[in-house]
This record gives structure tokens, sequence and C-alpha cells, in this order.
């Protein structure tokens, strides 16, 4: 096999993600990611951006860990709340976009008319 057929989860987008995320998506708290992280539970690498630290988790992992912590539902649960959440933000810039763009339409047709 080669490289390039079984790329790590480092290399593949979405594969990783930050502590941070981690935290917003899963209600995990800093103190159980780094308690994982010393039990070997959860691998990691350090990055920082502007000077700012963070661990940066593979997400299978803490979806493992997050299943075996609280549960198969709970996990679900979170996900789908996670989703729905990102539904409703891209919806709310779609109709922004669509608001713009009426704008810009009545605004063009006026010119027309004159």
């Amino acid at each position: 096999m080669s490289f390039e057929e079984t790329p790590s989860a480092w290399a593949q987008k979405g594969a990783t993600f930050s502590d941070k995320s981690a935290r917003k998506e899963f209600g995990l708290t800093q103190e159980e990611i780094i308690q994982a992280i010393q039990e070997g539970k959860l691998q990691y690498r350090m990055n920082s951006v502007f000077g700012n630290p963070f661990f940066r988790l593979i997400r299978r992992e803490v979806e493992a860990l997050v299943d075996e912590k609280y549960g198969d539902h709970y996990l679900k649960k979170k996900q789908l709340t996670h989703e729905l959440a990102e539904i409703n933000k891209e919806l709310r810039q779609l109709r922004t976009q669509i608001a713009g763009l009426e704008h810009r339409k009545a605004a063009l047709l006026e010119s027309l008319e004159q």
C-alpha cells in the first residue's frame, strides 16, 4: 500500500479538531480532556495560533471517549444538536444573502423603469 492510500488521521480533512471545539461540540471539560490524554485515551498535538496554544485532537478518539463516558445516546444527541446548529447558521446566512439580492433586484428594476 502506498502512503496516499492510507493517510493518517492527522492528515485527513475533518479528522482532527481543537480541544475548544471538542468542549463546545461534546460538552467535555478541559480537565476531562487532559485526564484522557494522561491516561493515553487521546492522542494530541500541540498547536498555536497567534501565540495561543491549544491541543489538536483526533475526532474519532474524542467520540469514543464521549461514548465510553456518557453512553451512545448522549453522543448521538450532541452530534444531532451540533448539526442542527450548523444548519440554522447556514439558513441565517442564506436569508441574509436573499435579502441582499432582493434589495439589489428592486434597485435594478427601479433603474430599468426610469
